[in-house]
């Protein structure tokens, strides 16, 4: 992850110290204090340096990038924050300065940047130790016309994102609470929609027992995310293709029906339901693009209903859409950035589906903010199952 992007790292990391020594340090202080002063910087860079080397997006022991990213946050995030502030506040003042010089000069930025610390830091340590581990039911409702009888009222349970090789030792009982969580809502059907790994197939091996005991009456039906393509791993295309095959095993293997640009029927009485499947389907360039929505719903009447599954939502608009006949859609992918302030988040600057509802004529589809992360990290968009219970209208 770090070596995709070392410079930004190293910029976030020395730039802000720079500012301090050139602005305060060296006024007040000796070399040898000045040299203290730079040490947190000093060991931040070396740690930025040997992550710079690590061969695969998240290392093997990933608990070395965790414990570099807290110390980001708690190190460089604020100091660089503070400095943002502090740089604007000496532009304000001095152009004030200019036009009454009768007033004192005040930098009001570093007054505010200073009282941003405590803030970032809080942000830091409740999303860390306590959002992440937090779990909300999202309880939804979809109506259709479209929707038999047989099928109102319907409980299909939805959850993605699950990542599980960030849940190892004690987080492993934070994916145990997940699956008890589910099976406790008794649903009828369950639906997962994407990255079950972070990189490897091997983080599932210890998590199979676990993720083997979900159940629910219709079964449990998924589809692959941009992660389960183990494309973040520093290795050859034979075997990259290799440990995907592995995934897919493994998700077999737990009973779950993997639906690969294809589609089942579930029926109640004479009545059916359409639950399709697509492929990751990307940008291309850092996320797969491997959805084919003509093969998925071969042979599918425009008159079923349709529920599809596809882990990236930039999908809908790009393929779903035109094709006009899935009339709901859910995916995962984006985890509402596993952060959020005042329920806002950054990602709707992006004028994208990021989560929640959206519908275009008869076409809706529903995003999930997902229950696990790459990053054991949530403030703001918490962890959730959705429970969503079909109308027929």
């Amino acid at each position: 992850m770090i070596a995709r992007a070392p410079y930004l790292f190293l910029l976030l990391i020395i730039i802000p110290d720079l500012y301090f020594d050139l602005h305060y340090w060296r006024h007040k202080y000796s070399v040898g204090q000045r040299f203290c002063r730079w040490l947190p910087t000093i060991g931040l860079v070396a740690y930025t340096i040997y992550l710079m080397y690590e061969k695969n997006f998240i290392p093997d022991n990933p608990d070395i990038l965790y414990i570099y990213l807290f110390l980001l946050g708690l190190i460089a995030v604020p100091k660089m924050v503070y400095m943002l502030f502090s740089l604007a506040g000496l532009s304000c003042s001095l152009l004030f300065h200019r036009k009454k010089s009768a007033r004192r000069h005040k930098n009001y930025g570093n007054l505010i940047g200073l009282l941003m610390v405590p803030v970032i830091w809080y942000i830091l340590i409740y999303g860390s130790f306590i959002g992440f581990q937090k779990l909300e039911v999202n309880r939804q409702t979809y109506a259709s016309p479209a929707i038999p009888k047989a099928f109102s009222s319907y409980r299909i349970l939805l959850f993605s994102d699950a990542h599980v090789g960030t849940y190892t030792g004690k987080r492993q009982c934070l994916l145990q609470h997940v699956v008890d969580s589910i099976n406790a809502l008794r649903p009828d059907l369950i639906v997962y929609t994407g990255d079950l790994q972070n990189a490897k197939p091997q983080e599932l091996y210890q998590q199979m027992d676990i993720l083997s005991k979900l159940k629910a009456k219709d079964g449990i039906f998924s589809v692959l995310g941009n992660h389960d393509y183990a494309k973040y791993v520093n290795c050859s295309e034979a075997e990259k293709e290799a440990n995907c095959r592995e995934t897919i095993s493994l998700e077999k293997q737990l009973g779950w029906h993997l639906l690969l640009n294809s589609h089942h029927i579930i029926e109640r009485g004479k009545s059916h339901i359409i639950i399709a499947g697509m492929e990751n389907d990307g940008d291309g360039k850092r996320f797969p693009q491997k959805g084919n929505i003509s093969k998925t719903l071969k042979g599918v009447s425009d008159k079923d209903f349709i529920l599809m599954l596809e882990h990236d939502p930039s999908s809908w608009r790009r393929k779903i859409i035109p094709d006009g006949r899935a009339q709901l859609t859910l995916s995962g992918h984006t985890h509402k950035m596993q952060f959020a302030l005042f329920d806002w988040c950054p990602l709707s600057l992006t004028g994208a589906e990021f989560n929640g509802w959206y519908t275009e004529d008869q076409q809706s589809l529903y995003v999930t903010a997902g229950v696990g992360g790459l990053i054991p990290f949530r403030f703001g968009a918490t962890g959730e199952v959705v429970v969503l219970t079909l109308r027929s209208e």
